[in-house]
This record gives C-alpha cells, sequence and structure tokens, in this order.
C-alpha cells in the first residue's frame, strides 16, 4: 500500500471549508448574497422542525377551509411565541419548557377569601421570566 501524498494533501487544505453550488449567475447574485441566502435557509429548516417536533404541529386531517386555516393559524402563532421565547430567554423552546413544567402557583379560598400563591423561583428561574418581560436576559 502507498500513501497518496497529493490527496492527503488536498484533504488537509479543504478540511473546515463548504462549498456552495447555485444556478444563479455571480452577476445576478453575489457570492456574499448566496451565503447569507443559506444562513437564512438553516433558520427555515429549524423553524419547520421546531413545527414538526416541539410544536406537534401533525398532519392535519379537516376538509373544510375554515378548520384548516384555524389549525394554522394556532400553529402559526405557537411558533411565533416559541421564537420570541427563543429570543428573550436565550433558551431553546425545550429547555424553556422543563425550566417552566415545575412552576406551580395554588389558589385557595377560605370563606369569602380567594388568594393565590405565587411558585416560590430561584435565581435562575427569576431570570428567565424578567428575559420575557423585558427582553434577552
Amino acid at each position: 500500500m502507498v500513501l497518496d501524498e497529493t490527496a492527503l494533501a488536498k484533504a488537509r487544505r479543504l478540511a473546515g471549508l463548504k462549498g456552495l453550488i447555485t444556478n444563479i449567475p455571480a452577476t445576478v447574485l453575489p457570492a456574499a448574497e448566496v451565503i447569507d441566502s443559506c444562513r437564512d435557509l438553516r433558520h427555515v429548516e429549524q423553524t419547520f422542525r421546531m413545527s414538526k417536533n416541539d410544536l406537534r404541529a401533525r398532519p392535519l386531517f379537516a376538509r373544510r377551509r375554515d378548520s384548516i386555516e384555524a389549525h394554522l393559524t394556532i400553529v402559526l402563532a405557537a411558533l411565533a411565541i416559541a421564537r420570541t421565547v427563543q429570543a428573550r430567554t436565550g433558551l431553546s423552546l425545550r429547555q424553556f419548557l422543563r425550566q417552566i413544567r415545575s412552576w406551580r402557583s395554588a389558589t385557595t379560598e377560605a370563606k369569602s377569601a380567594v388568594e393565590t400563591l405565587p411558585p416560590a423561583l430561584g435565581p435562575g428561574q427569576q431570570a428567565i421570566l424578567d428575559g420575557l418581560k423585558h427582553g434577552a436576559t
């Protein structure tokens, strides 16, 4: 067996590089815009995966137009809320949901007095709530 030094040198030079091929001429769309478009595409794909997995937007077997539109409106609203939560807290939706799952409040009624007891939150949990109210933590 013989080591192909030329192929090895080429592989080392190209390590970590990613090539993009498009049929759009460089005169129409410069290389920098192609790269930016591919980065945007990654966000679209990530959003699609989120809608399928985290939001559980599964195929809908509805026949009426208003039912289909209502379902899509709910899924898109949930997606917008999920993206806002991610942007404001810096957590993935899954991490956020794990954090808040244990937060419980209680409402008690004794005689005619109704009192709501808020959950006891630690400093990290309070920071998440503050991030939701005011932007990124």
